[in-house]
C-alpha cells in the first residue's frame, strides 16, 4: 500500500490536465476559450459512450428502472453539451478568425468520439463498394487509418445499436417484435419498421414501464437534433457560408445532418396516439 495520501490534486491529475492547453497562436487571448470548451466536449463525450455502454447492457437485461436512471443522465449531459455553445458564442468572428488558420487541418469532424456516440446510437455511413463497408469508410474517413481512434468507430459499426439492445428490452417483456428485426445486421442502416411501430403502439397503451423506456429514447434523440441545431447555428453565426476547417463543408454539411432521427419508429407513432 503506497504512503502517499490520495489528494483532490492527485486523484483528478490536475497539475497534467491543466498542462493540455496548448494555444498555437503568439498571445491570441481568445484561444484559450475554444481549446477548453473543445477539450470539454471530448470528456463529456466519453462520459456519455460510457453511458451508453451500460445502458445497452441494463436494457439487454431487462432492467427498466437502471435504464431510465442511464437514460436521465445521458439526456442532462447532452443538455450541459448545448449549453456550453452559449459560452463558445461570446467569441465574436473576428475573434475566432484570430487564430483560425493556425487550426491548419484540424476539424470537428476528426472526433472520434462524437463520431464513435453517433455510431452507438446506430448511425451507419458508409462511403463506397461493400469492401469499404468493412472498413468503416464514411464516419471513419477522415481519421487516420490503423488509428486506435478509427478502430473504435469501426468497432462501433460492427455491433449491435443501442435501439438493436431497446428491441430485445421489449422481446424479453414478452412484446411481438419482429424475429427479422431481432436478427438483422447490425451493421447495415436500421430502416423505420411498420410492423415494430404497431407493437410500439401496444406498448404505449399497455406496458407502462417499457412505454417510459421509450420516450426516454425520444428524449435522446431530441436532445441530439437539439445539439445538431444550435451546433450548425453557432458555427454560421462564426464562419457564415465559409469551408470549414479541415477543408469540410461547414455549414453545409452540418444543416444537412438534422432532423435524421435516431429512432425513427418512435417518432412515427406520434400521430397514432
Amino acid at each position: 500500500m503506497s504512503d502517499k495520501a490520495v489528494t483532490y490534486i492527485s486523484y483528478l491529475k490536475v497539475d497534467e490536465l491543466l498542462e493540455l492547453q496548448k494555444p498555437l497562436s503568439d498571445g491570441e487571448h481568445d484561444e484559450m476559450l475554444f481549446i477548453i470548451i473543445h477539450q470539454t466536449y471530448e470528456l463529456w463525450f466519453k462520459q456519455m459512450l460510457h453511458e451508453v455502454a451500460a445502458l445497452q447492457r441494463a436494457l439487454e437485461a431487462g432492467e427498466t428502472h437502471r435504464s431510465l436512471a442511464l437514460l436521465g443522465r445521458v439526456r442532462t449531459i447532452m443538455k450541459t453539451c448545448v449549453g456550453q455553445i452559449d459560452i463558445l458564442e461570446t467569441m465574436t468572428p473576428l475573434q475566432f478568425n484570430s487564430f483560425r488558420g493556425r487550426l491548419s487541418s484540424s476539424s470537428g469532424f476528426q472526433s472520434a468520439q462524437f463520431r464513435e456516440f453517433e455510431a452507438v446510437l446506430g448511425r451507419r455511413d458508409y462511403a463506397g463498394a461493400d469492401a469499404s463497408k468493412k472498413s468503416g469508410m464514411g464516419m471513419a474517413e477522415h481519421l487516420i487509418e490503423g488509428s486506435p481512434a478509427r478502430a473504435s468507430v469501426e468497432a462501433a459499426m460492427a455491433r449491435p445499436a443501442l435501439w438493436d439492445s431497446m428491441l430485445v428490452y421489449l422481446a424479453g417483456r414478452g412484446h411481438a417484435v419482429p424475429k427479422a428485426l431481432l436478427e438483422r445486421d447490425v451493421t447495415a442502416p436500421y430502416e423505420a419498421n411498420e410492423e415494430l411501430q404497431e407493437v410500439l403502439l401496444r406498448v404505449h397503451h399497455e406496458d407502462p414501464d417499457a412505454a417510459a423506456v421509450c420516450e426516454r429514447l425520444v428524449d435522446l434523440d431530441e436532445g441530439l437534433q437539439e445539439w445538431r441545431y444550435r451546433h450548425v447555428k453557432m458555427v454560421e453565426r462564426t464562419i457564415g457560408q465559409k469551408v470549414g476547417t479541415g477543408g469540410s463543408s461547414g455549414v453545409g454539411y452540418l444543416a444537412s445532418t438534422l432532423f435524421r432521427p435516431v429512432f425513427p419508429d418512435l417518432w412515427a407513432i406520434r400521430s397514432r396516439f
